[in-house]
């Protein structure tokens, strides 16, 4: 893997070269005014950004051909950032060799951090294509995509942080030598480049540049073109009317008066299918396939381990329904294994969608970290489907994210991670964990101020089992904690039971993150939604006013594409969703 790793990144900084042109360090100006612009420009860009002075360092060794060109400066970002990655990634490599012999949870966590490196390449890649194929007027319209890659680079930079979690001398010892030799130099340099997008006003305001307000044309990376009825290049008309018909899941339950699509792969445990178990029609996906891969899941529990490798874009997995189409697993950190695989099913491809289907992880409580589903694919989508598990259900690792009419059980931050998450409309029930522990809904995992990440829940039914409430005062229950700096977590719309404390929202420890965290309630309804009692941190913002809070709506949360638009996607999936507000 790291030789593919290392051709991918190189073509990464050739992409970005062209446009950033000779590297030369400069101290002075002398009489040279190109080089003043270039300085001054410099100087300009990085007041936008969190680490002005590392921001200078950076975009001041990079001599552009053109200095009245912003686009040369994303680039000189971009390339700075995948440099880091690649040099995150060689490490990793290296630092495998070294423990070959050594223990498992070290080997096992320097695995994943070679993945997660290469997923940043991609999304590095993403952003390159985007600087170099476009005018900053293009690039200023995809602004929602470049952020996301950026974000995703961030998300699997503390991903590979966090694999290191067993607390073993051994672990922190090579954890530590990870994040002083590469990882926070990365994280540094792809939070300035963030940063800079995030501001794009400020850097087209330093050029004296003004923006068109019609959105640009320019078609860019396949997986987010769109065709001209406004729908992403995979998703054809065709599609779309065939997604229509699967409906609420197998062949009696298809809507669109049609019957249902013909799948791909079935898969039943009968042998009436094709296969007996998912993996296989996952391994059946054929290379270079374009369109919409169906998979039918028929009634059946299948205990088994799945992953969608990222080139297995646009599957629709769909079965006979939640309570009868069910992936169950049971993998666990007790049990030695690190939370990220511990996953019944991860998915990492673009254009996922599953219908009508459960995933589980029947570990328990007492076995900690147990994840039913992680999540990194960009632009998936999930509806009718439930995730029952306890401690870290839910794994939205990073990219966009949009969930419907699902249900998600948990104990512990059984919704976590570090992407742009919306649930629409769906059951999140709240279990009863073990003797002295508590239940938090939710774990943002944001680390980043510009970070276009972070958990909503709208429209939905917050609930308790009913082991829980006899109890409830004893093992409370939380809306969330803060994972990470940031953390940004939304409640709005959504009826809450009495089953709440009344705080509402818990500390990750002591006072970390109460200042920078964004917390917000709006238009919630039933007793657990009573704002008296509530927290009183500087980051919570019990009741937001509706302009604030449409910035969590569809329309604004889940933007996507050239056009900018979060419809474009959505509808393409033909899952229902609500663009703005359920209640006028």
């Amino acid at each position: 893997m790291s030789g593919k790793v290392i051709v991918s990144g190189v073509s990464i900084i050739l992409v970005v070269g062209v446009a950033i042109g000779v590297v030369c360090v400069v101290n002075k100006t002398g009489n040279d005014p190109a080089l003043a612009a270039h300085q001054k420009n410099v100087q300009s860009i990085c007041s936008a950004t969190e680490d002005q002075k590392l921001c200078q360092d950076t975009l001041g060794a990079a001599k552009p051909t053109n200095s009245s060109d912003p686009t040369a400066y994303l680039a000189a970002a971009v390339e700075a950032s995948a440099k880091s990655v690649i040099l995150a990634l060689n490490m990793s490599d290296q630092l495998k060799v070294e423990h070959d012999n050594g223990e498992p949870g070290i080997k096992m966590a320097l695995d994943d951090c070679k993945d997660l490196m290469q997923f940043a390449l991609d999304s590095l890649e993403s952003s390159a294509n985007l600087v170099r194929d476009n005018n900053v007027q293009a690039i200023h319209d995809q602004t929602p995509d470049f952020r996301n890659w950026l974000s995703a680079v961030i998300s699997y930079q503390e991903s590979c942080t966090e694999g290191f979690n067993n607390g073993t001398s051994g672990e922190e010892q090579v954890k530590k030598q990870l994040q002083t030799e590469s990882l926070d130099k990365m994280e540094k340099l792809t939070g300035i480049t963030l940063d800079i997008v995030s501001s794009m006003v400020h850097l087209l305001q330093s050029f004296d540049l003004k923006l068109d307000l019609n959105p640009s044309s320019r078609r860019l990376l396949e997986v987010n073109e769109l065709d001209n009825e406004g729908l992403p290049k995979w998703f054809s008309a065709a599609d779309r009317k065939l997604l229509a018909k699967v409906g609420g899941g197998g062949a009696a339950a298809a809507g669109g008066g049609g019957g249902a699509p013909a799948p791909n792969a079935v898969v039943a445990k009968d042998g009436s299918g094709q296969f007996k178990t998912v993996k296989e029609a996952i391994d059946s996906y054929p290379k270079g396939f374009q369109g919409r891969f169906i998979i039918y899941v028929k009634a059946g529990v299948y205990d088994e381990y799945i992953t969608v490798p990222k080139t297995a874009i646009n599957i629709l997995m769909y079965g006979d329904g939640p309570t009868k189409s069910i992936i169950t697993g049971h993998k666990n950190f007790v049990d030695g294994v690190k939370t990220m695989q511990t996953a019944t099913f991860a998915n990492v491809a673009p254009g996922f969608i599953a219908k009508s289907i459960a995933f589980e992880n029947t570990a328990g409580w007492e076995k900690h970290q147990a994840v039913a589903f992680r999540n990194q694919g960009d632009m998936s989508a999930f509806f009718d489907c439930a995730m029952h598990g306890y401690q870290d259900t839910l794994y939205v690792q990073a990219n966009r994210q949009f969930y419907r009419n699902c249900e998600i059980s948990g104990t512990i931050d059984f919704i976590f991670g570090a992407s742009p998450t919306l649930i629409q409309n769906s059951k999140i029930i709240v279990r009863k964990p073990g003797p002295s522990q508590f239940n938090t809904v939710t774990a943002d995992g944001t680390k980043q101020r510009n970070m276009a990440t972070g958990i909503v829940l709208q429209n939905c039914q917050i609930t308790a089992e009913k082991e829980l409430f006899p109890v409830k005062d004893q093992l409370k229950s939380y809306l969330g904690r803060p994972w990470k700096e940031y953390a940004k977590t939304v409640v709005m719309e959504s009826n809450i039971d009495d089953f709440l404390a009344p705080e509402g929202w818990t500390p990750w420890e002591g006072n970390l993150y109460l200042n920078t965290l964004y917390y917000a309630e709006y238009a919630n309804t039933g007793p657990g939604a009573n704002l008296n009692g509530r927290i009183k941190w500087k980051g919570y913002h019990p009741n937001i006013n509706k302009n604030e809070a449409a910035q969590y709506t569809a329309e604004q949360f889940l933007k996507a594409g050239p056009t900018g638009r979060a419809d474009d996607w959505l509808k393409a999936t033909g899952i229902p969703y609500t663009i703005g507000f359920e209640k006028p």
